[in-house]
């Protein structure tokens, strides 16, 4: 049983997954071994990167969405874990990037608002989801914890982590797909962000390569589960990996106590 106050999470780092269970159950097996409650997937690892799937039939892009929650709604129930992943999901014959959370009693999905809109990476041409004013991401609760999901590019806005202190959140998921030699940069917004918001960030990042004409786009993993003073706590290098800690709600109290952010907000009704 877990102690009172904490939480035991994961965080798979992995290429794109095939139809088959096998590799996954050899990780969610030995994450259950240690207690795992919550296990995060990176973006692009239920489903082939968006570059790919523009020349994979719709049908077997769908086939392999449907296979993979088929198989995360079973681990649910048979390790009793709660599983967040991005997946791709089709309404009227387009493409919607979400993020699902799958439980042993229910499955949704978070519908992620902004995507990528550059010209060598424009997922916002590519999907379908809506343009409209944010909302919150997709929140819930795990043994009194509450954690907060959002999409990797969501990260860089900042009317989402306005919602990270609105909701007094502990954990912030974080799937990403990031490459091009930006480990640096994603690891400084993501230990600010935590020490900003007082919170942990568990991030996912996805592995594999892809070439497309000239570019070589390498995937390199720097998975990493930074804490609420904006250490990373701990954090996997560029191989197939799974990161496996326990949080503690004593460490995010205490820092919101010793740095006051949200007092201050509060006394001026920003809260």
């Amino acid at each position: 049983m877990p102690k009172n106050n904490e939480l035991t999470i994961a965080a798979l780092q992995l290429p794109t997954l095939g139809m088959q269970a096998t590799k996954l159950d050899f990780y969610l097996r030995n994450a259950h071994s240690r207690g795992v409650k919550l296990v995060l997937l990176g973006e692009y690892v239920l489903n082939h990167f968006f570059k790919e799937i523009q020349e994979i039939p719709m049908k077997m892009v769908k086939k392999q969405s449907d296979k993979h929650i088929e198989l995360l709604q079973k681990f649910a129930i048979q390790y009793n874990m709660v599983f967040i992943a991005p997946i791709l999901i089709i309404k009227k014959n387009r493409y919607i990037k979400t993020i699902i959370k799958i439980t042993e009693k229910s499955t949704s999905y978070y519908e992620q608002q902004i995507l990528i809109p550059y010209k060598h990476w424009n997922e916002k041409e590519f999907f379908d989801n809506k343009i409209k004013p944010i909302t919150s991401p997709m929140t819930f609760t795990i043994d009194g914890f509450r954690i907060m999901a959002m999409g990797g590019f969501e990260l860089h806005f900042d009317p989402f982590w306005s919602y990270v202190t609105q909701k007094k959140i502990d954990l912030v998921l974080l799937p990403t797909a990031s490459t091009f030699g930006s480990h640096n940069r994603w690891r400084e917004i993501i230990k600010t962000k935590a020490f900003l918001h007082s919170c942990y960030i568990l991030r996912a990042n996805r592995l594999g390569e892809f070439s497309d004409k000239d570019i070589q786009w390498k995937f390199y993993g720097d998975s990493m589960l930074v804490d609420p003073a904006g250490e990373i706590y701990m954090m996997l290098e560029d191989k197939e990996s799974m990161l496996i800690e326990t949080i503690q709600k004593s460490v995010v109290k205490e820092q919101k106590k010793s740095w006051r952010f949200e007092q201050e907000l509060k006394i001026r009704n920003k809260l």
